[in-house]
C-alpha cells in the first residue's frame, strides 16, 4: 500500500488527466513502433477525443485531448503480448519476430482513418511519424483494433481493399459478424447479440419488465439498442424510454442530451432498472446530474463498454447511484502483465519509440514531485487502479492468434524476405488456426468471433473503495439453456437484487386479467376481475378462461372453476328417507293383509271384500308402492321409464278391480229390472279388468315408443339438477286422466250403493277411497306444474302413497279389524241378521203407504221386500220368519246370475232377495211366489 503522501500525489495526477491538459501536439512522436519480420498494426484510443474547431476552412489534423488510461493500458498490453510472443517457442524456433506500429485513434473516426492510411500505404512511402526507424516502412500484415465499433467499421472497410486482417479486442457491433461486408474482420469478443441476450435473460429471471435504455449514438450504441429491444420485446420486457447520447463528448448537444436523459429518468420513478450502452464518461456526467435532481436509487445494467470502468463514479459514492450489474469480457491471468507494468521505465531508450509512454510520464512529472518519475511502482498502480484491465486478455488473444498464424505460414515459406508474405495469407491462416493461450485452445468461428461468454460483475463498496471485479456469475451463450452459472459464495449477491420491483403495472393476480389500452406498452395494463363463469389461474393472464358452464361455475374474480353441485332427490335426504319408510311400510302391510285374507279366504268378510279380486288389488298395491321407490336417487333413463309405467299399470289394475266390485253391488241392488238381463250378460269381471288394463298398456306402449321419459340435466348457476323428463306430457296426462276416469266411474257406481246394509256396504269404502284419490291428484296437478327442483319427484311420490294408503285403509283395514277383533261378526248368521234388520226397517217404513195403494194390491199377496233363504243364520228368531222364495236358487259365491222369472238375485253368503234394497216408499211390487 502506498503511503499517504503517494496517495495525494496520485489524486493530483488523476485530476490533471481528467482536465485534459496534455495534447498530442506537445509531442513529436505520434505512435509506438518496434521492428520485426512481420509488422502488426495497432489502433488504440490513447485519447478520449479531439479538440473541436469551430471554423474549418481547410483540411487539417485535429489535436487529440484528454489522455485515456484505458486506451494506453490496452496499447501496453499489445506491446507486452508482442514481446512475449517473440520470446515464445512458436516464433523462436522459426527464427522470426513480430514488430508493431501503433497509432492513436483519439476516439475519432477521421483520426483513425488517417492512421489506417499508414497501414495500407505502399512500403516505399514514409509514414511520417517520428518513431519510424527508416524511410521505408515494412507492410502491415494485420491490425489489432479498434475499441469502438464505429471506428472498427470504418477502418474495416478501408482494410478490406487489401484484405488486411483486422482483429478487434472490444468492437461488438452485430453488423461486424457479416462476412459479406467485412470479410477481413475478426474479433476476440462475442457479438452484442449475445450480450443483449444475456441482459434480457437477467431481466427475465429477475422479473424486471419495465426498463429504460441509455445508449450512445453511433454504430455500437444503435446496434446494441436494436438488438436489445428486439429480444426484450420477445421476452415480454418493455422499454419505457430510450435516451441516445451524442457519441462525442465535445459536441454542443452533449450536455443538453445528458440533461434530458436525467430529466427523463427523474420523471419515471417506477423505472427501477436502466440498461446502459453508453461510454464511461457519459455515465459519470449522467450520474452527477441525477444526484443533483435527487433521483432515487436504481439497478444499472452496464454493458461491456463501462462495466469495469472506475472513472464512472468520479467524486460520488456507490450508494449515490444504486446497484450496478455489469457484463464484462472474460479475463485471463493478469500476473505477467502486472509484472510488465512494474518494470516500466522512462529512460530514453525505452520511450524513444513510444510517444504514448513519454506522454504518460510527462503527466506524472507535471504533478510536481520529481520522485514519481523514478518510481517503478506508482505508474503501475495508477494504470491498474484507474483503467479497465478486462480487455488485456482480449488483446493478448489477438496477438497470440497472429503469432500462430504467422508461424503456420513461416513454417512453409521464407518470411524474412520482404514481400514473401501477403496479408490475405495471414487472414486465411487466422481463420483456420487454433492457437493456445494460458493452457487453453481458441479459434475463430464461422463469423470470425471468439465467443467465451461474459462475466457478470456486481459493484460493491469496501471501506469506501469501489471493487468492480466482484464476479458473481458467468453467462454461457453456447449452452442450450443460455443460462447463468453462479460463482461459489456469490449467489445471494445477485439474487438479492430481485427484490427490486421494476414494472409498469403490478402483476394481475389469479382471478384477474390484463386489459391493455390502445397505444400503450404491453407491460402497462389494468387488472380487471374475471366475469362470472370465467377464471384465470396464473398471474398476468391476457384473458380469462371460460368454465364449462354445464358442469362448472365461478364467481367474479375467481382463480378457478367450482364443480356445480349435482342435485337430485337423494337416498340420504331426510324427506326421501321418510317417504321410503312409508313405502316400505305399505309393502309390508299389503303383504300382511294378503296373508291374512288368504288364510281366511272362506270367511264372509273376505268373500264380501271380493274374494280373489282382493288379492289382485293387494298385488297391484305392491307394484304401486314399489313404483314410488323409483322416484328416489339419481335418475336414469330406465328409471324414468319404469317409475311412471309401473305406477300407471299397477294403479290401473287396482282401480279396475274396484270398478268391478262397484258394478257388482250396482247389479245386485241398484239396477232397474228392465236392464238387469242385459247387464247380467255384459258383466264379466275378469274381462272388464283385462280390458281396462289393456287400454292403459296401449297408452304406455305408445308413450314409450313415440316419446319416452328420459334422464335430463337442468343446468342452473351453481347447480345441475338431475331429473326425469317425462317426454310426452300428453301421454303422461292421458295415463293419469285414464285412471281418474276409472276412479270417477267407481265413485259414481259406489255412490249409488252408499245406503246398502252395513255388511254389504263396500260402496262407502269405495266412495271414500276414490274421493281421496281424486282430491289428492287434483291437488297434485297444479303443484306439479308450478313446482321445480329436486323435490318435484317427492310431490308425485306423496300422492302415490296417499292413494295407496287410502285404498288400503278404506278397503282392507276395516275387514282386518273384523277378522282379528270382531270374529263374531265374521259369520253367515251375522250377515243374514244385518240384511233382515235392514229389511224389517223397510217394511216398517212402508206401513205409511196410502189406502189407495193397498186397494191397488188386492188379489195379490204383498211379499216382504227382502226374502232370506235361511232363517237359521240369525242369532235369535225374528218376529216374522220370512219364507224363502221357492223358485229362487242358491249358490254360495259371488253374483252369478239374475233369474228373469223370479227376479231373484243371487248374492254373497247364500242370501236371496227380491226387489231392490231401497227405502220403503220406493218399493216396487214383487212377483207373487
Amino acid at each position: 500500500m502506498a503511503p499517504m503522501g503517494d496517495v495525494l500525489h496520485l489524486l493530483v495526477i488523476l485530476s490533471l488527466l481528467e482536465k485534459g491538459n496534455a495534447k498530442v501536439g506537445d509531442f513529436k512522436a505520434a505512435g509506438a513502433t518496434a521492428p520485426g519480420d512481420i509488422i502488426i498494426g495497432g489502433l488504440f484510443p490513447i485519447h478520449e477525443g479531439v479538440e473541436e474547431s469551430p471554423n474549418i476552412s481547410a483540411p487539417h489534423e485535429p489535436q487529440c485531448a484528454r489522455f485515456s488510461m484505458d486506451g494506453f493500458t490496452q496499447a501496453l498490453a499489445m506491446i507486452h503480448a508482442v514481446e512475449s510472443a517473440n520470446r515464445s517457442p512458436v516464433l523462436t524456433t522459426l527464427g522470426i519476430s513480430l514488430g508493431y506500429r501503433i497509432h492513436d485513434s483519439c476516439s475519432d473516426v477521421t483520426t483513425a482513418l488517417r492512421a489506417t492510411a499508414d497501414f495500407t500505404q505502399d512500403p516505399t512511402t514514409d509514414c511520417g511519424g517520428g518513431a519510424n526507424t527508416s524511410n521505408s516502412s515494412p507492410p502491415i500484415m494485420a491490425v489489432i483494433g479498434a475499441t469502438s465499433s464505429e471506428i472498427s467499421i470504418s477502418v474495416a472497410r478501408q482494410l478490406n481493399l487489401k484484405l488486411i486482417p483486422q482483429i478487434s479486442y472490444a468492437s461488438t457491433a452485430i453488423i461486424l459478424s457479416d462476412k459479406n461486408r467485412f470479410p477481413a474482420f475478426l474479433r476476440t469478443v462475442p457479438s452484442d447479440v449475445y450480450q443483449t441476450q444475456a441482459m434480457v435473460q437477467l431481466l427475465s429471471d429477475s422479473k424486471w419488465t419495465w426498463v429504460g435504455v441509455v445508449t450512445t449514438d453511433g454504430d455500437y450504441g444503435r446496434s446494441a439498442l436494436d438488438s436489445f429491444v428486439s429480444q426484450a420485446t420477445t421476452s415480454g420486457i418493455c422499454v419505457a424510454f430510450k435516451e441516445i447520447l451524442p457519441n462525442s463528448l465535445t459536441s454542443p448537444k452533449s450536455e443538453s442530451a445528458i440533461n434530458q436523459a436525467a430529466a427523463t429518468l427523474h420523471r419515471n420513478p417506477n423505472v427501477k432498472v436502466v440498461v446502459s450502452f453508453a461510454k464511461p464518461t457519459q455515465m459519470m456526467y449522467l450520474y452527477q446530474k441525477l444526484r443533483s435532481l435527487g433521483s432515487g436509487e436504481r439497478v444499472w445494467v452496464a454493458s461491456d463498454s463501462w462495466s469495469s470502468s472506475k472513472e464512472v463514479l468520479g467524486e460520488m459514492d456507490l450508494p449515490d447511484i444504486g446497484n450496478v450489474v455489469g457484463f464484462s469480457f472474460k479475463r485471463g491471468n493478469l500476473a505477467p502483465f502486472t509484472r510488465y507494468l512494474m518494470n516500466l521505465s522512462d529512460i530514453n531508450d525505452v520511450i524513444g519509440n513510444n510517444s504514448f509512454l513519454k506522454e504518460f510520464y510527462s503527466l506524472l512529472n507535471k504533478s510536481g514531485d520529481p520522485g514519481f518519475g523514478s518510481s517503478f511502482t506508482v505508474p503501475a498502480e495508477i494504470l491498474l487502479n484507474n483503467s479497465s484491465v478486462n480487455l488485456v486478455f482480449n488483446v493478448e488473444m489477438a496477438v497470440s492468434a497472429i503469432a500462430h498464424a504467422v508461424a503456420d505460414i513461416c513454417s512453409k515459406k521464407d518470411c524474412k524476405t520482404p514481400g514473401n508474405v501477403q496479408p490475405w495469407e495471414v487472414l486465411g491462416a487466422l481463420k483456420d488456426s487454433c492457437f493456445e493461450l494460458e493452457g487453453k485452445n481458441y479459434s475463430f468461428d464461422q463469423k470470425g468471433d471468439i465467443n467465451l461468454g461474459y462475466d457478470v460483475t456486481l459493484w460493491r463498496s469496501v471501506k469506501g473503495v469501489i471493487n468492480v471485479l466482484d464476479v458473481v456469475a458467468e453467462y454461457h451463450p453456447n449452452n442450450n439453456n443460455n443460462s447463468f452459472s453462479y460463482t461459489s459464495g456469490n449467489t445471494n449477491n445477485l439474487t438479492d437484487l430481485r427484490d427490486v420491483v421494476s414494472v409498469c403495472s403490478p402483476s394481475c393476480e389469479p382471478g384477474k386479467f390484463q386489459k391493455f389500452a390502445q397505444g400503450q406498452h404491453t407491460c402497462c395494463y389494468e387488472c380487471i376481475n374475471c366475469t362470472e363463469n370465467h377464471y384465470s389461474n396464473n398471474t398476468d393472464m391476457d384473458e380469462c378462461l371460460s368454465c364449462d358452464t354445464k358442469t362448472e361455475w365461478s364467481l367474479e374474480g375467481s382463480s378457478g372453476c367450482t364443480h356445480k353441485t349435482l342435485e337430485f332427490f337423494s337416498w340420504q335426504d331426510g324427506f326421501a328417507v321418510a317417504l321410503l319408510t312409508l313405502a316400505a311400510l305399505g309393502i309390508v302391510l299389503v303383504l300382511l293383509v294378503g296373508a291374512l285374507f288368504l288364510h281366511h279366504h272362506q270367511t264372509p268378510v273376505v268373500r264380501a271384500a271380493g274374494g280373489p279380486l282382493s288379492q289382485i288389488i293387494l298385488l297391484s298395491l305392491v307394484g304401486s308402492f314399489v313404483s314410488a321407490v323409483f322416484f328416489v336417487g339419481h335418475p336414469s333413463s330406465l328409471q324414468c321409464k319404469v317409475r311412471q309405467v309401473l305406477f300407471g299399470l299397477s294403479f290401473t289394475l287396482c282401480v279396475s278391480c274396484i270398478l268391478v266390485k262397484s258394478l257388482k253391488i250396482l247389479l245386485a241392488f241398484q239396477l232397474n229390472t228392465d236392464r238387469k238381463d242385459v247387464l247380467r250378460r255384459l258383466y264379466q269381471p275378469y274381462a272388464i279388468i283385462c280390458l281396462c288394463v289393456a287400454l292403459q298398456v296401449l297408452t304406455c306402449t305408445l308413450w314409450l315408443v313415440l316419446q319416452s321419459p328420459r334422464e335430463k340435466a337442468t343446468v342452473f348457476t351453481t347447480t345441475v339438477l338431475a331429473e326425469c323428463d317425462e317426454g310426452s306430457q300428453v301421454a303422461f296426462g292421458v295415463m293419469l286422466c285414464y285412471i281418474a276416469v276409472l276412479a270417477l266411474v267407481c265413485f259414481a257406481c259406489a255412490f249409488k250403493g252408499r245406503k246398502l246394509p252395513q255388511k254389504y256396504n263396500e260402496a262407502r269404502f269405495i266412495t271414500f277411497s276414490m274421493l281421496l284419490y281424486l282430491m289428492s291428484w287434483l291437488i297434485f296437478v297444479p303443484v306439479y306444474v308450478t313446482t321445480s327442483g329436486m323435490y318435484l319427484p317427492a310431490v308425485e311420490m306423496v300422492v302415490i302413497l296417499i292413494s295407496n294408503y287410502g285404498i288400503l285403509s278404506c278397503h282392507f283395514f276395516p275387514k282386518c279389524y273384523v277378522i282379528l277383533f270382531k270374529k263374531e261378526h265374521n259369520t253367515k248368521s251375522a250377515f243374514m241378521k244385518n240384511v233382515f234388520e235392514y229389511s224389517r226397517k223397510g217394511i216398517t217404513d212402508s206401513s205409511s203407504v196410502s189406502e189407495t195403494s193397498v186397494s191397488q194390491t188386492e188379489g195379490y199377496r204383498i211379499s216382504p221386500p227382502y226374502s232370506i233363504s235361511s232363517p237359521s243364520f240369525f242369532m235369535s228368531p225374528p218376529p216374522i220368519e220370512p219364507t224363502a222364495p221357492q223358485n229362487c236358487w242358491s249358490v254360495d259365491q259371488n253374483i252369478q246370475s239374475i233369474d228373469p222369472a223370479t227376479h231373484c238375485t243371487v248374492v254373497d253368503h247364500g242370501v236371496f232377495v227380491t226387489g231392490q234394497l231401497t227405502r220403503p216408499h220406493r218399493l216396487r211390487r214383487s212377483m207373487s211366489l
